[in-house]
């Protein structure tokens, strides 16, 4: 499948009106491959108290949403301040290996530079190779493992760490 041009996709702060549409993109890009909890309804609320709008960034295509990445501090703790973390990347089916997640990636990493963080964090299941060779391709290193830390679909998984310096 063919990049797309940069100009045709726009990346934007969701806001709250996007919330039906996310539910969609969330419940649809959901999968045994890289996540940990039970598929989400469709009708589950992808806002509350800790996953505020200005968490996530968009893909947006043809006014349609394509995408999503949400980055937060990974702990409220004052002393770790300095660190964001991935806590969720999907992309449509209908745009994946057009460059969607990377752009998102790349996005959500120049958000926490300009926030003021110095790393970026996530975690990848063991056996999400696509989705760790574009973490990898971003820059990411692992950092750490927790082997066999889940239990999916009659296997045990490993939790791995990945992280990337957000300065110069």
């Amino acid at each position: 499948m063919a990049r797309m041009p940069d100009d045709d996709l726009i990346i934007r702060t969701a806001r709250s009106e996007d919330e039906r549409e996310l539910a969609v993109l969330n419940h649809a890009a959901w999968s045994v491959l890289s996540d940990v909890s039970p598929q989400p309804a469709v009708e589950d609320p992808i806002f509350d108290e800790r996953h505020a709008p200005e968490h996530y960034l968009l893909a947006v295509l043809d006014s349609r949403i394509v995408g999503y990445v949400r980055q937060v501090p990974p702990t409220p703790l004052a002393s770790n301040r300095h660190v964001r973390q991935i806590q969720g990347l999907a992309v449509d089916d209908t745009v994946r290996g057009r460059g969607v997640g990377r752009r998102l990636v790349e996005a959500a990493c120049a958000a926490a530079r300009a926030e003021g963080a110095r790393k970026m964090t996530l975690r990848v299941l063991g056996w999400n190779a696509p989705a760790r060779r574009l973490y990898e391709s971003c820059g990411f290193v692992v950092e750490g493992s927790l082997a066999e830390e889940f239990l999916i679909d009659g296997r045990f998984v490993d939790d791995v760490w990945m992280a990337r310096g957000l300065t110069d």
